[in-house]
């Protein structure tokens, strides 16, 4: 991507110096102990439901593991110094676009903030480790991100790359564009009424968030942000996160009756459709079938 690095945004607010608090005991300490190989299966499910299960380990987080506060002054390398940079770019730049966009969808646009912590974080939506991944909460309208997730998904899931990195945050970017749009609350009032249509609910939501992420993509291209090879990181991106995909990294099988998010191939073809159209109109995911 062609961008300047320049300040932190005034949207961004670094507890990366609190305390996680609540923390993971696979090795040593109380609770269940897991090898390697347990551990790895765990980072993907908590990925695929964004719920930290790390802390049904601990027989003491039942309700809730809270952190605690340190409040300290905040570590950070060069490397990662340059990446808080970047998100406040990339952050900067969606938040632009769907400022000059979400009234004409019928809504006023209200900034979102983006939080960056380490290890765990206490939101309006809970408790999360960094095992949940990247996340949005509609009760604080924030967006939280553990910057360690870019490494893992680079190393671990195969996805490398600057564009990469921005469609993770377009993505959470387009919840926020949602709850807004007041799509979430229908969703989960839907969830609520129909039962044995939670997952599949779930899906639409989340490729919505994926086409709108493209819709963003369209626009950085057009601005000409964009590089040769950027577009291919995000569709890389969003195949390495299909639900199919991450079952088949932890488990060996794939059930699609349980997934959460969609396939590789639905969250590849939803965000290259808001990418082609630039049109939130044509990220209409919940009509019809999401085969498009």
């Amino acid at each position: 991507m062609k961008w300047t690095p320049g300040g932190v945004s005034q949207n961004v607010e670094d507890r990366r110096g609190e305390g996680g608090g609540g923390g993971f005991r696979g090795f040593g300490g109380g609770g269940m102990r897991l090898g390697l190989g347990g551990i790895v299966v765990l980072l993907v499910l908590s990925l695929i439901f964004k719920q930290n299960l790390f802390q049904l380990l601990d027989p003491n987080a039942a309700g809730g593991a809270m952190p605690s506060s340190g409040g300290g002054p905040v570590q950070s390398s060069a490397s990662e110094d340059t990446l808080v940079r970047f998100v406040s770019f990339v952050l900067d730049s969606a938040q632009s676009m769907w400022a000059q966009t979400v009234p004409s969808l019928g809504a006023e646009y209200r900034e979102a903030h983006l939080v960056l912590f380490r290890d765990g974080v206490e939101s309006a939506c809970g408790f999360a480790e960094t095992a949940t991944g990247p996340f949005y909460c509609p009760g604080d309208h924030k967006v939280y991100i553990d910057l360690g997730f870019y490494q893992e998904l680079k190393d671990r899931f195969g996805a490398p790359g600057d564009f990469a990195q921005a469609y993770v945050l377009a993505h959470e970017i387009g919840h926020h564009v949602q709850w807004l749009l007041g799509t979430e609350e229908q969703v989960r009032r839907a969830q609520r009424s129909r039962a044995g249509r939670e997952n599949e609910l779930s899906v639409r939501l989340e490729l919505q968030a994926d086409c709108y992420a493209g819709v963003w993509a369209h626009e950085a291209d057009r601005e000409g942000i964009l590089e040769v090879g950027d577009i291919d990181e995000g569709l890389n991106a969003a195949a390495a996160v299909g639900d199919d995909r991450l079952q088949r990294m932890s488990t060996g099988h794939v059930n699609p009756d349980s997934f959460t998010h969609g396939s590789s191939a639905e969250r590849v073809a939803w965000f290259r459709r808001g990418y082609t159209s630039g049109r939130p109109d044509d990220c209409d995911t919940f009509s019809g079938s999401i085969d498009r």
